[in-house]
């Protein structure tokens, strides 16, 4: 990455010569919230394509971000942020607060990823506001493309809650079919849960007890407070 010199012995440039590749920023906040292994962190980039996220993963570990560790038993590779890195997570959540507050709503909701908002919902649900049970919880985006319309929340009581694709089988305790745009602001804190519920573009079938206690389950963004 240091080819992509400034050639400034500014420290702001020289930080931005770290951080500034397409993605790294984006691969860091994945990687707080939780994902170690290369396929976690694709599925919370979507955009990227495996090729790059190899680069950019190999850079960040040049640059002393993250360390590469392998499994001697089973060969498994985790991705781990350095102390160095674990220093930037308050100045990138300090971004990330900036732009909710002053980007414009509009603007932040053009660009819209049922793969990406259900990545980051699955991963902020609350489980213990779940019944003690195997719970299924199916999101439907009608506007989408047929094969893209359709994903399923597994709770498990002693599990992560996992997020299906493709039908895992199981009959669902809640349906809950939105338009995309208004769960993406009610992710972000942009609108109110139950004013979209009120103007049906969130609609809730299924168990009155998940349908009614969906807003202590379903925890927002980090940001989702600061707006």
């Amino acid at each position: 990455m240091t080819k992509h010199s400034y050639n400034q012995f500014c420290p702001i440039a020289k930080a931005c010569e770290v951080l500034e590749p397409r993605w790294t920023l984006l691969i860091m906040c994945e990687m707080w919230s939780g994902s170690s292994r290369f396929n976690e962190i694709r599925r919370g980039v979507p955009g990227m394509s495996p090729t790059l996220l190899s680069t950019r993963l190999k850079g960040m570990e040049e640059n002393g971000l993250i360390t590469r560790e392998e499994n001697s038993k089973n060969g498994n590779i985790d991705y781990k942020i350095t102390d160095v890195g674990q220093e930037l997570s308050p100045i990138v959540y300090a971004l990330g607060k900036w732009a909710h507050k002053n980007v414009d709503a509009n603007v932040t909701l053009e660009k819209l990823d049922a793969q990406l908002l259900m990545w980051n919902v699955r991963r902020k649900i609350d489980v213990s506001h779940l019944p003690k049970v195997r719970i299924i919880i199916q999101f439907i985006f009608p506007e989408l493309a047929k094969e893209k319309q359709k994903y399923w929340l597994i709770a498990k009581p002693g599990f992560s809650v996992d997020l299906c694709t493709k039908d895992p089988g199981f009959d669902i305790d809640l349906c809950v079919t939105t338009d995309l745009k208004a769960l993406t602001s009610v992710w972000l804190g942009l609108s109110h849960m139950n004013d979209e519920i009120e103007q049906k573009k969130i609609m809730l079938l299924g168990d009155k007890a998940l349908a009614s206690t969906i807003n202590q389950w379903m925890i927002r963004s980090a940001f989702a407070k600061s707006h």
